[in-house]
């Protein structure tokens, strides 16, 4: 049964049992997302287990615009990324302007080919939550600007804006740590 005609079914039988089915079949994906946001396993199960919740109430509002998992996708960056801005006050315009990269990064240097990937990922812990979840959206999960700007709750063109940024502060940051060591 496809992700389309299970929540059709629940939403004209109001049945619960179907959404069983779309819970096993994502679960562990919004875990996953949970968890490379959050980086603790407990409560990267409390957000997914919130965000099932929060997405049986809202099945209604789904309108097959895009796909179910990216819409349920969506919705679990959402949550992540508010839980984070209330618990640590992150409020990305402002921590931006306090972490302000000296330089535009040419993200063409043919170094970039050589990175390491334990390397990025302790670089991925440096940087703002929202940004790291532009990168994963983009980059891992093949999102597209609009899909991620509504994501995030902002414009097409700030996705683009904080999408470049975020890419120069984590290859600023990169040479700065790891280059000629």
């Amino acid at each position: 049964m496809s992700d389309e005609e299970i929540i059709s079914t629940i939403n004209s039988e109001n049945s619960s049992i179907h959404f069983e089915v779309l819970y096993k079949r994502y679960h562990r994906k919004v875990l996953d997302k949970c968890y490379s946001l959050v980086k603790n396993r407990q409560l990267a199960e409390e957000l997914a287990e919130d965000i099932f919740s929060k997405t049986f109430e809202k099945l209604h509002t789904f309108k097959s615009k895009s796909s179910f998992s990216s819409w349920l996708y969506s919705l679990s960056y959402n949550h992540c990324i508010d839980y984070l801005r209330n618990k640590n006050k992150l409020h990305y315009p402002d921590w931006n302007r306090e972490h302000e990269i000296p330089e535009i990064i040419d993200e063409t240097d043919e170094n970039l080919n050589a990175i390491d990937y334990d390397n990025m990922m302790a670089i991925f812990e440096l940087i703002h939550p929202e940004e790291k979840a532009l990168l994963i959206m983009k980059y891992q999960d093949n999102l597209s600007m609009k899909d991620i700007g509504e994501s995030l709750r902002i414009s097409e063109d700030a996705t683009k804006m904080r999408l470049k940024r975020a890419r120069a502060r984590v290859i600023y940051l990169y040479k700065e740590k790891f280059w000629d060591k």
